[in-house]
């Protein structure tokens, strides 16, 4: 029981948590606004705009580095962390995605005028730099403002 008692009392991770909340809600919005249509599975799906990895590990980062400051050896673990998911987030992910869309294009080729059902890949699973950094400016001010 202990152990739950100390998880409800973490703010660092409950801080971080809700800068991925916060992300999540703002990709439905943003659908809405850009797209002209509510889309709820944005919700929990990744990729778009900001980034929810990135405002978790970044309010993360801010939240270790308040708490212990910004020259511990835990802080330097999470800011390489923080490094490593925008990287994956906008680099590795990104790539993928793109690869998703020319396949899909290439689908749609070979399959026009067939009635062939196919099933398309996920296009949006990472992140463009700009939706990055909006992650990170959010999981930054989250952080600031809670703790």
């Amino acid at each position: 029981m202990e152990h739950i008692k100390q998880i409800s009392e973490n703010s660092i991770l409950w801080t971080s948590l809700l800068a991925w909340l916060i992300a999540q809600a703002l990709k439905v919005l943003w659908t809405v606004m850009v797209h002209k249509k509510l889309d709820l599975r944005r919700f929990v799906g990744a990729g778009g705009m900001p980034s929810s990895h990135t405002a978790l590990v970044v309010s993360l980062a801010t939240s270790v580095g308040g708490e212990y400051g910004f020259d511990s050896p835990i802080f330097a673990i999470a800011i390489i962390f923080a490094l490593i998911v925008m990287y994956d987030a906008a680099g590795v992910r990104r790539a993928a995605g793109k690869q998703a869309a020319v396949l899909n294009d290439i689908l749609e080729r070979i399959h026009s005028g067939k009635d062939v059902p196919h099933e398309k890949l996920k296009e949006l699973i990472g992140h463009t730099p700009i939706e990055v950094i909006a992650g990170a400016i959010l999981g930054f001010i989250v952080s600031k403002i809670v703790l």
